[in-house]
């Protein structure tokens, strides 16, 4: 008995049709000009930071930089750790600042340093990230444009006031909640997924309290948002290529006070982080891509709930 019928041959049996196969997906004009602007920030500060670096520095003490930074252990650990850092926060949206915080403090840098590093950054592998991901057709431009503006004000709004409140006091409340997100989406993981019809509400709320808290907390942009909206039932693909591009705006708005007070230690790590995370970004959109919502959920799931889990720890002891 034949358990199967044969096809025509001018009938394709892929569900999916070739245009939307192409990796060159076409954006509308406000990604492209996003995108366009991200390119030129980029070209802008490398240029900048290049030409600062030949103009301070003759060739025999450009040299032995270069050759004391290639020796340095920190530098090669911040590779390493960038590598890793934004492999995950570009494949799940999430956790890029919590990760490497974490992994340059185990590595013997000082806190201060660490957070100076991460958050300049940012701004480069942010960039790359999010970029990529417009380019693969993740980010949504009407939930990109609500995100926007609000987490841009809610990060200039932490900058200002983590000077009068400690962020440090919100952090137990925030793991808490994030927790339980994480438990959620792991749940729906296993339930019948129903892609979300209906625009995502209080977005803008939600980029306001998700930017102050990354400002304030020293991190947390990504698990809030993208949590909050992929628990509510928002598409993991596009919320996570859409939150990704938005933070680089953000790390844009944040990174200037950190640049005055970065020291010259500091740089040796933001160059390391830098370099790993670039390697990072254009694979970490194309898994984005490729994976299934079920697998994204649980992935989301199990890395905010592990996380929240460690910080909570760490919180209350």
């Amino acid at each position: 008995m034949k358990l199967y019928r044969k096809i025509p041959a001018d009938v394709s049996t892929d569900p999916i049709p070739r245009a939307a196969q192409s990796v060159a997906v076409a954006q509308p004009l406000t990604i492209r000009l996003a995108i366009g602007f991200t390119l030129l920030v980029l070209l802008t500060l490398t240029v900048f930071v290049i030409t600062r670096f030949a103009l301070n520095n003759d060739m025999s003490s450009a040299q032995a930089i270069i050759s004391e930074t290639l020796n340095d252990k920190m530098f090669w650990s911040a590779v390493a750790v960038g590598l890793l850092a934004q492999a995950v926060d570009g494949a799940l949206g999430m956790a890029y600042g919590v990760t490497s915080t974490t992994f340059l403090l185990s590595a013997g840098a000082t806190p201060a340093m660490a957070s100076a590093s991460v958050h300049i950054a940012e701004v480069f592998t942010t960039g790359v990230s999010g970029v990529s991901h417009a380019k693969l057709g993740n980010v949504d431009k009407k939930l990109f444009l609500r995100l926007l503006v609000p987490g841009m004000i809610g990060a200039v709004l932490g900058a200002v006031l983590v000077t009068q409140v400690d962020g440090k006091a919100m952090k137990p409340f925030i793991s808490a909640y994030l927790l339980i997100m994480g438990l959620y989406i792991l749940s729906k993981a296993w339930r019948t997924i129903k892609a979300r019809k209906e625009a995502p509400k209080h977005v803008g709320k939600l980029a306001l309290f998700g930017g102050f808290v990354d400002s304030a907390g020293g991190g947390g942009w990504g698990p809030v948002v993208t949590t909050s909206l992929v628990g509510a039932g928002n598409d993991p693909r596009t919320t996570i290529g859409s939150v990704n591009f938005a933070e680089f705006f953000l790390a844009l708005a944040g990174a200037a006070s950190f640049t005055l007070l970065a020291g010259s230690g500091v740089w040796v790590l933001v160059l390391g982080l830098v370099i790993g995370g670039l390697f990072a970004a254009p694979f970490a959109a194309l898994v984005t891509r490729k994976l299934n919502t079920r697998t994204l959920l649980v992935l989301v799931g199990t890395l905010i709930t592990l996380v929240s889990l460690f910080n909570l720890y760490k919180a209350l002891m």
